[in-house]
């Protein structure tokens, strides 16, 4: 039965809430990368997680966002860890990673928080937040015509999914700004609306190039194709909107956490080492990510990794927030959980909702999120110090 997937109260999760999980990740995204979801590689079966030496199966979207999962298997910290870690396996929508992770077929990910929420209260599927992967990384590209939000009135944006974090800091930059969102309807520059566009990353761009939306809120490194390509331009750093703000988490199947921790912990050894070293060799990483695991210009997965505050001097509301770039800060901070619910609750989706009902903020977060194990391998590498940060709590900063 250990092999079967499960949902957090024990019970197996049926074949109507494994398709579920799938197509409500479609709906929420529109997601398909390309002709193909999911690589044939991909089309594995859950196994028996008890098995000590089973190697631990990464799954990953083509993106920077996942670097610290890819940095740790290319760089062998895991194996140091002494952890056995299959090639990370590529997919090319978030609906075919959910899948696989919520069936069993992957055991560690990284995948958008407010997804995350979902998973945990939607599905009721036995799934953990165990550091956070990332921070910042993302952007609002817009078309050149565009110097000034206002201007997206009458226009579409795409994002990448109903319940991700572009979506809610997005929603709160239009309104911040005068500006309607809204879905399922053409955009009026009259009634200063503007539509929302759940879109493939890799279909953001050329619809940008043609003129079909007048702006985007990705991951990169599909915003530094876009200035490579001289499509479009960064508008505002989502990171210069929401200091240090989280958009991948590193998420573990409850199955692994229970029956192997001493994997998990190795495993959690890993991923924080790496994203210690990623924060100091960032061409490296760029390298590593072009050579092994991203399918894009090496140039331009260099530029979105080592972007300077100078070559976006006038873009940038909050220079000392350093938004620019992607950084590693493994810590998953409380206030963020809080903050992420309630904003979730204010924003426009096409999505399912009834989750969210009578979820309480601090409740989520602990229930949800499992900081045992980043605690412990942050504590062994030296401390919070080594990633910019000083304490567990913060106070969050956001200005749309």
């Amino acid at each position: 039965m250990s092999g079967v997937p499960h949902n957090r109260s024990g019970a197996p999760l049926n074949r109507r809430q494994l398709l579920t999980a799938g197509a409500t990740a479609a709906g929420l995204g529109g997601l398909a990368w390309g002709a193909g979801a999911v690589y044939a590689g991909n089309r594995q079966s859950a196994r028996d997680t008890t098995d000590a030496d089973a190697p631990v199966r990464i799954g990953y979207l083509p993106i920077t966002d996942a670097t610290p999962l890819l940095v740790g298997h290319g760089n062998g910290y895991y194996a140091d860890a002494g952890v056995t870690v299959a090639k990370p396996t590529m997919f090319r929508s978030w609906s075919s990673l959910s899948e696989a992770f919520v069936s069993g077929q992957v055991e560690a990910i990284h995948m958008l928080m407010p997804m995350a929420l979902y998973m945990r209260y939607g599905l009721q599927a036995d799934v953990r937040i165990t550091a956070w992967n990332h921070t910042n990384g993302s952007a609002l590209t817009t078309g050149p015509e565009i110097t000034s939000i206002q201007d997206l009135a009458g226009r579409s944006v795409a994002i990448p999914a109903w319940w991700s974090v572009h979506n809610v800091v997005i929603q709160k930059m239009l309104r911040a700004g005068g500006l309607t969102p809204v879905m399922r309807e053409a955009p009026s520059r009259e009634r200063n609306t503007v539509t929302l566009l759940p879109m493939a990353p890799a279909d953001m761009l050329p619809a940008l190039n043609n003129g079909v939306i007048g702006g985007y809120t990705v991951a990169d490194p599909f915003n530094a194709a876009a200035e490579a390509r001289e499509v479009g331009h960064i508008h505002r750093f989502t990171g210069d909107v929401w200091e240090n703000h989280v958009c991948c988490v590193t998420m573990m199947r409850g199955e692994l956490l229970r029956n192997r921790p001493t994997v998990a912990s190795g495993f959690m050894d890993g991923l924080v080492r790496a994203q210690a070293w990623s924060r100091e060799n960032r061409p490296e990483v760029a390298a590593l990510l072009a050579a092994n695991y991203l399918p894009q210009p090496p140039k331009v997965i260099q530029k979105a990794l080592t972007r300077s505050q100078e070559q976006h001097a006038d873009t940038i509301a909050h220079p000392d927030w350093h938004g620019e770039r992607i950084d590693f800060r493994p810590w998953p901070y409380e206030s963020t959980t809080e903050l992420l619910v309630r904003s979730m609750k204010e924003t426009v989706v096409d999505a399912p909702t009834d989750f969210l009902s009578g979820l309480d903020p601090a409740q989520a977060h602990r229930e949800l999120v499992d900081d045992s194990l980043v605690k412990d391998s942050i504590d062994r590498l030296g401390g919070m110090e080594i990633f910019g940060m000083t304490s567990t709590q913060r106070s969050e900063e956001f200005s749309a």
